[in-house]
């Protein structure tokens, strides 16, 4: 699977629900899983891979011990708590990293490879990365979060295009 980056219009474009639990869906969740390791990310949504899907899969072991990797299908955030400010980046957008605010603690609905309904109530890494992951999923990008001025200056030094 290829990395799609900032400028491609799925990047910008509501995912699609998934209605099909199957083999396709397991197979697609492994190289997803794959793909986000070979490019040493610990998020991954689908339209960052060209899919209209509402799937993304995250694996924060490499800051969390213990932590393995996750499939989380028609994700939805119910509850979140607090704030807390971090740094983000975001394998569509390369070489871009800014201070991002975000809740510090959401409750999470979604579904698992087999179809059966999740509740889960995320805090900390993890919770941030489902977050990104999710707007993912609406067609946000962690720099429409960012002032004005910082998106600017990424767009004058060339990081982002100006029709971003």
């Amino acid at each position: 699977m290829k990395i799609r980056y900032i400028g491609d219009p799925i990047l910008r474009k509501k995912a699609e629900p998934i209605t099909e639990f199957d083999q396709k869906l397991k197979h697609t969740v492994e190289q997803m899983v794959t793909t986000m390791h070979l490019e040493d990310g610990i998020g991954l949504a689908a339209p960052q891979v060209g899919l209209s899907k509402r799937l993304l899969v995250v694996d924060i072991s490499p800051i969390v011990k213990n932590e393995k990797p996750q499939a989380c299908i028609n994700p939805e955030i119910l509850d979140s708590e607090g704030e807390c400010v971090e740094e983000e980046g975001c394998l569509s957008i390369p070489d871009v990293m800014e201070m991002v605010v975000r809740p510090e603690s959401v409750t999470v609905a979604y579904q698992n490879v087999e179809g059966e309904k999740k509740v889960e109530k995320l805090s900390g890494w993890k919770a941030r990365v489902v977050q990104h992951e999710i707007d993912h999923l609406n067609g946000i990008l962690f720099i429409d979060r960012i002032s004005p001025l910082k998106r600017q200056m990424h767009i004058n030094k060339g990081r982002i295009p100006a029709t971003y």
